[in-house]
């Protein structure tokens, strides 16, 4: 959640004064702090190449679509003509491979 930090010190705060007659007097002062003698720096961001790159690829990764529907196509047309093999082995070696990296 992001915060803007622009709007903290820009709220008015209301002082109650009392006169001698005993009435209450509502005034407004500002909560800038321009009556200050010490100069405000202003706040800055500075974001490093890498996290330029990483953005950019998140926002490539967001125009891409979730499922590459030509593969899936494909395949589907592949199985459905008898032309997709499935290599039993392989798919246990591979099956083996996963389980053992989810291990470590």
């Amino acid at each position: 959640m992001a915060m803007d930090i622009k709007q903290v010190n820009t709220a008015f705060n209301t002082r109650v004064n009392t006169d001698n007659t005993g009435k209450s007097n509502a005034t407004q002062t500002s909560a800038t702090p321009v009556q200050t003698a010490v100069a405000q720096k202003a706040d800055s961001v500075s974001i490093t190449p890498q996290a330029q790159q990483i953005q950019n690829i998140q926002t490539k990764m967001a125009d891409m679509p979730d499922i590459d529907q030509k593969k899936v196509d494909e395949i589907k047309a592949a199985i459905a003509e008898g032309r997709y093999k499935i290599d039993p082995d392989k798919l246990a070696t591979n099956i083996a491979n996963f389980e053992n990296e989810l291990s470590d």
